[in-house]
């Protein structure tokens, strides 16, 4: 551990962690598109990763362990993170459903809550959504 890494912010080591898990999931087929790779960037921004610890979290996102978020809400917008990833390039393959499932678990959602989560956002990012659904996801906050 280097000495600046002492001082680093809880925020800044969960963002870190986070932008690691989402690099691990756009690098599970082998290859990063050039639509995750701007998803990424989008995200890297977001998450305020400097240039260096950029390049080197492409490297090795497996260096950085899951650091679970406390609030509800930012669990959630990890998910949405992640899934906007996945699905960059309109595609969800066996591993990243596999490592979505594990991931929602690491960060505080117990196995059957993950599965849910997991397979209802794939029905939505995926169009999937039934006419109920769709309808309610329209009116919301109207």
């Amino acid at each position: 551990m280097s000495f600046s890494s002492l001082f680093e912010s809880g925020a800044s080591a969960r963002n870190k962690s986070h932008f690691a898990t989402i690099v691990a999931l756009a690098k599970s087929n082998n290859i990063i598109s050039p639509e995750e790779t701007s998803v990424l960037q989008r995200l890297k921004s977001k998450l305020d990763i400097s240039d260096s610890d950029y390049d080197v979290i492409l490297k090795d996102p497996a260096a950085y362990p899951v650091t679970p978020p406390t609030d509800s809400e930012e669990r959630i917008q990890w998910l949405h993170d992640l899934f906007k990833i996945v699905f960059a390039d309109h595609n969800m393959d066996e591993n990243e459903h596999k490592l979505l499932r594990r991931y929602a678990t690491a960060i505080g959602y117990n196995d059957e809550d993950a599965a849910y989560l997991v397979q209802r956002s794939v029905e939505i990012f995926s169009g999937h959504l039934n006419l109920e659904d769709y309808r309610y996801l329209l009116n919301k906050d109207r």
